[in-house]
């Protein structure tokens, strides 16, 4: 997962709006949204390592994790950051004292962004920079840099999330379509920042663009799903878009009560 907006007890009937991209090589075996056997997690997974970039579960937990881009690391790390959403989902600890107990585990992982909830409690850290913190209602976004970075890439999609999208989701009258054509516009946005506005993570150049837009396309390594996900009046409605491969344009879509 590489890019991720979310709106957090801003709106009233709507405690959680999160949209989101997962970036991956596109020859990396996967899954796609599910309910997992043996476990609460409903979640894509990754078939290689186990985990995955992104879940819920029907209490009403919810997380989901970022790689943090560092080129000039070259370690070898023994456990997969997909494992940290599945750890979460199967926990019993709320958000902040499951961020404050990986604080001792952290350096087993590569770079990583981690946001992570309930119905009552939003997480944000990095083990690159930023300890667990209780997070504010308001929006938050957070790419492959520390979310206190504001990349011009997440100030993009920050500005789309907040003038296009939130609007719309305030009507009372909007048209559930009308709100997934927004949100998928916004999720396949291909526009690239200029070289001057370019974070430098220690790539090449032409590889800081190719990774600057939203949507991301290469003949390698793209965008491979897009995700609408939202907790409102006591359910999960999450829609995922395949964005790669004999499924791509197809849109899976999971309706999942969650317990008072």
């Amino acid at each position: 997962m590489c890019i991720v907006a979310l709106a957090w007890q801003v709106l009233e009937d709507t405690p959680l709006c999160l949209i989101s991209n997962r970036d991956e090589f596109y020859q990396r075996p996967t899954s796609g949204l599910k309910v997992w056997g043996n476990s609460p997690i409903i979640a894509g997974q990754d078939l290689q390592s186990g985990g995955t970039w992104m879940g819920v579960t029907a209490s009403g937990r919810w997380a989901v994790v970022t790689n943090f881009r560092d080129a000039t690391d070259k370690k070898n790390y023994p456990t997969s950051r997909g494992h940290l959403i599945q750890a979460f989902l199967e926990s019993d600890l709320t958000p902040i004292r499951f961020a404050q107990a990986l604080e001792n585990q952290q350096c087993d992982y590569a770079g990583f962004n981690l946001l992570l909830g309930d119905q009552d409690q939003a997480v944000y850290m990095s083990n690159r920079g930023e300890a667990p913190q209780v997070l504010a209602k308001g929006v938050y976004v957070v790419s492959n840099g520390l979310m206190t970075e504001h990349w011009e890439k997440t100030k993009h999609l920050r500005k789309r999330f907040t003038q296009e999208f939130l609007p719309m989701l305030q009507q009372a009258s909007i048209a559930e379509v009308d709100l997934e054509f927004t949100v998928w516009d916004i999720l396949e946005d291909e526009r690239k920042i200029i070289p001057e506005r370019l974070p430098q993570t220690g790539i090449s150049a032409e590889m800081e663009e190719l990774l600057s837009s939203t949507f991301i396309q290469s003949p390698i390594y793209g965008t491979r799903c897009s995700n609408f996900l939202r907790m409102k009046n006591d359910v999960w409605l999450w829609q995922e878009k395949s964005q790669q491969g004999e499924t791509a344009g197809q849109v899976v879509e999971k309706i999942i009560p969650i317990p008072k």
